[in-house]
């Protein structure tokens, strides 16, 4: 016997699309929901004759209906790296706030139980470390960053609102930096950035000196940690990342090794309302979802940098 539908807002993103994945393999019926402003058609191209995935191509900004019934919602369609969020500021703040009030207005009819995708970005630049769920954030609502922190700070808000009020069965998982396969190669964040300039062999950009940290989670993982906060009974907001912080210099020394680059580091401006530091503190996620990171970044940035491989191999070979 199947589960009731799942619907999955930006499903052809690079995470949402991981996740259509993993829970058609648990056994939902998945409707896959997205605009593609930056999803992929690729992303899911492998699903289209699955027999319990369905696509629908949408705008979540605007009024959204689904005739199936519906037991869960997992709202992840919003612009997520400072390239996309920037080039889109408008649509980014609307998919945090008119996206996830549509959603949870949605769940509400359905009585599905609705899963947010919030981001360790909420913390904005910290005044603490590492980062845990009871840390408010030091983020500046007028400055560039300002459209993706305030949307998903505005999204929580919204979701506990409607938690509160409504009695709607809601999640939030705080999602840390996280890499993998189905990362677009010139979405503008460091690691599939950096990886395309080193197997090309060009210089590799890191800005300021490369003493900002971050702290980085292969896909697996993340996906994992979300999937058992889905099915667990835990209200609150849920950091999913991995602590095994580096800094942006050494990520990538890393990734010329693992390469065998022989690409030179050159520095550019730090771009405005960078955080200095990232570091998630799991110890809510341990406790209540017997969860914690089991792939190494360094295995993870293999398993990514051959992804990444095979796909530019893929590109020159249709070019020529």
């Amino acid at each position: 016997m199947s589960l009731p539908e799942t619907l999955i807002t930006g499903g052809a993103g690079f995470l949402g699309s991981h996740l259509c994945d993993r829970l058609l393999e648990e056994g939902h019926r998945v409707c896959c929901m997205d605009n593609f402003i930056t999803g992929s058609h690729a992303n899911v191209s492998h699903l289209i004759d699955h027999p319990n995935f369905r696509l629908i191509e949408r705008d979540i900004t605007r009024y959204i209906q689904v005739d199936q019934p519906l037991g869960y919602i997992l709202h992840f369609a919003c612009p997520a790296s400072p390239s996309d969020y920037l080039k889109y500021p408008i649509q980014t703040l609307k998919a945090g706030a008119l996206g996830t009030h549509n959603a949870l207005g949605l769940a509400k009819s359905k009585g599905a139980r609705f899963l947010l995708a919030s981001t360790s970005e909420v913390y904005g630049d910290p005044l603490v470390h590492p980062q845990s769920e009871t840390y408010r954030g030091n983020v500046d609502p007028t400055g560039c960053r300002g459209v993706y922190d305030e949307s998903k700070r505005f999204a929580e808000a919204m979701t506990m609102a409607y938690h509160r009020y409504h009695a709607v069965d809601t999640r939030i998982v705080r999602i840390f930096n996280t890499f993998g396969p189905r990362m677009r190669l010139d979405d503008g964040r460091v690691l599939p950035t950096f990886m395309r300039q080193a197997i090309l062999g060009e210089p590799i950009t890191v800005h300021g000196a490369g003493d900002q940290t971050r702290s980085f989670q292969y896909i697996d993982d993340t996906v994992e940690g979300i999937y058992r906060l889905l099915v667990s009974e835990i209200t609150e907001p849920v950091n999913i990342g991995n602590p095994d912080e580096i800094s942006i210099l050494e990520v990538t020394r890393e990734i010329i090794a693992l390469t065998g680059s022989t690409s030179e580091i050159v520095f550019e401006p730090m771009p405005a309302d960078s955080p200095k530091m990232r570091q998630p503190d799991i110890a809510l996620a341990q406790s209540l979802l017997d969860w914690e990171p089991s792939i190494s970044r360094k295995e993870g940035l293999r398993r990514t940098i051959d992804h990444v491989r095979k796909h530019m191999d893929r590109l020159r070979d249709n070019v020529r």
